[in-house]
This record gives C-alpha cells, structure tokens and sequence, in this order.
C-alpha cells in the first residue's frame, strides 16, 4: 500500500471520526441559543414611548432603576415521561411541534439532562391550578423522570433527583412545601408521578409535605362535636357509673379536661376546605381526593376517604393553616 493510499485512509477515518461524534442535538441547540439571543435583546431595550392616543404619560427621560434581579422559580413540580426512553423524551422536548418541556430530565440510569435555563419558563404543567397561582409554568421548575408510569424509580434516578433538588432548593430558598407532582396541580388531568413515586422519601429529605408518624387524631364531624358536648354537659348518673353520689351540676373541671385531651379542634371538618389550604384545586372534588390519594395514600386511590385518609388529611391541613 503506497503512502497516498495510507494518508486517504487515514483522513476518511478521521472524518468519519468528526461525522461519529457531531452532537445529534445540534439543531435544537442552535434554535434554543438564537431564542435566548432575542430574549436578551428584548431585556436590553431601553422602553420607549408608544405612540397614539392610549400611550402613557411618560417623562421627559426613560429612569431605570438600580435595583433589581432576575426573577427565580418558587416551586418544582416532578412529572414522570410516560415514555419509554430517555431518548424519545428529548427528541420530544426538541421538536417545535410539540409544544412541550422541562428544565430537566433524569434518564434511569441517573444521567441528569439541564434543558432550560432555571430563569426561562418551561411549558411542563399546562392547564393547572396550586392554591392561588394558576400560571404555574412561571412561577416553577419542571422535572420529568424517564419513566412509563407503570415501573418503580430506580435508585440511580432517584439520587439524581435528590442532588438536583437539593441544589434548586439552595440556590432559589424554595419552600419545602412546594416540591410537588404534576397531578397535584392538574387533578383529573394528569397523574404523574405515579403511586409508586416516593414523596415520603423525598419529605423526609426536605423536598415536600408528609404527615406525621404514629396514631393521627381523627377529625371532629359536626355530629360527634355535638355528641360530646351533650354527653359531658349531662349531669352524671351515679347509678350508671357505680359512683359516689354528686349533685346535679356538670364536673365542667372534668369537662375542660376531656377538652383539652382532645387533639384538634371542636371544629367541623371539611374535607374541601382541607383540600384547598393544602393547595388542591376542589372545583372537582372527586379529582382533588384522588392526587391526593396519590401522592399521600398511594393505594386505593380511585375509592373514597377512609377514616384513615381522614385523619392524613386532617394532619396535612393542620400543617398549612
């Protein structure tokens, strides 16, 4: 083999090296960078007067104010893919047409995907609702998890999470109530993450809300409210309890202290309004107790409160008043 055939070998191996490693989202990439120059361009320009009729009465001089930042994210709601790969989730978050993304994505195998600046707003929650903030996409982080909702987490990707929120958390002071999933914010709409995500994992590393261990005290009802105060307002029967004999006055002493051993208020409890302190959107109940049940019960979800998802739900809305 001659010297010329040896150097045209050589060079096509090495094209074919360049060819082999051109990164497969360079387009998206060129798009996204041409975006965040015209994002930049439109914070550089100085306001100017509009003219017409309607225009504001505006100065003789355009006076910027010194003190000011960028506006930071203040919830991070997790979403599953409902995908089957890594790779389908990006191209899908890199095609225009779609309409939809995240500012991160966690593969199974823990690799950690920054797609969006944390300052830009990302299109993950739609149409969704948490307590009084209905634009979610600008107040919140987006975290999709690569997975087609039927499978467990992986530990790899679950640890990645932790990091990621640990870090978000840090930078941005977000409160830990506010790590949340994408069915708590659209209730009949969307069920990601599914029942087998664990919100009390990550509670209990301070990314989210979670009820306390032990016996939880059951909700006053109305009816059992006015079934005590009867009971103990009734002079007692010292017939009936094998007592000494008392006067006809209620032990009101004994009263206070049967009050007061009662963990929760005299109050009735409505399990709506609970609901809605918590942060759900109650316009459609049976929506709201279903994300509920789905990140706090995570089994039976599609069933009604039991006494024993009352007295959850009682415990996390004491929590938020």
């Amino acid at each position: 083999m001659t010297f010329r055939h040896c150097s045209v070998l050589a060079c096509a191996a090495t094209l074919a090296g360049c060819v082999a490693q051109k990164n497969p989202y360079a387009a998206a990439n060129k798009s996204y960078q041409a975006q965040v120059k015209a994002y930049a361009k439109s914070l550089r320009t100085t306001p100017v007067p509009t003219p017409g009729g309607d225009s504001l009465m505006a100065g003789k001089y355009w006076v910027g104010t010194t003190n000011f930042n960028l506006r930071k994210p203040n919830y991070v709601v997790i979403h599953h893919t409902a995908q089957d790969s890594t790779a389908q989730t990006l191209k899908t978050f890199t095609l225009p047409s779609t309409q939809v993304s995240a500012h991160y994505v966690i593969g199974r195998d823990g690799r950690v995907y920054h797609m969006l600046n944390d300052y830009l707003r990302a299109w993950h929650g739609g149409v969704a609702r948490w307590g009084n903030t209905t634009d979610i996409n600008s107040s919140s982080i987006g975290i999709e998890l690569d997975n087609n909702g039927v499978e467990p987490f992986s530990e790899s990707q679950i640890a990645s999470l932790l990091q990621v929120l640990a870090g978000l958390k840090k930078a941005y002071s977000i409160p830990s109530a506010n790590f949340i999933g994408h069915a708590d914010i659209a209730p009949g709409r969307k069920t990601d993450p599914s029942a087998l995500f664990p919100w009390k994992r990550l509670a209990g590393a301070g990314f989210g809300l979670w009820y306390d261990a032990g016996p939880l005290p059951s909700p006053f009802s109305p009816d059992s409210a006015a079934a005590l105060a009867r009971r103990l307002l009734t002079p007692r029967s010292p017939e009936a309890d094998n007592l000494p004999p008392t006067d006809s006055q209620p032990d009101t002493i004994g009263i206070d202290r049967q009050l007061a051993r009662l963990n929760g208020p005299i109050t009735p409890f409505n399990q709506r309004e609970a609901l809605r302190i918590i942060g759900y959107d109650t316009r459609d109940l049976p929506a709201a107790i279903r994300a509920f049940k789905l990140h706090f019960i995570q089994q039976n979800v599609g069933s009604p409160l039991s006494e024993a998802d009352n007295r959850i739900l009682y415990n996390l809305y004491k929590k938020c008043l």
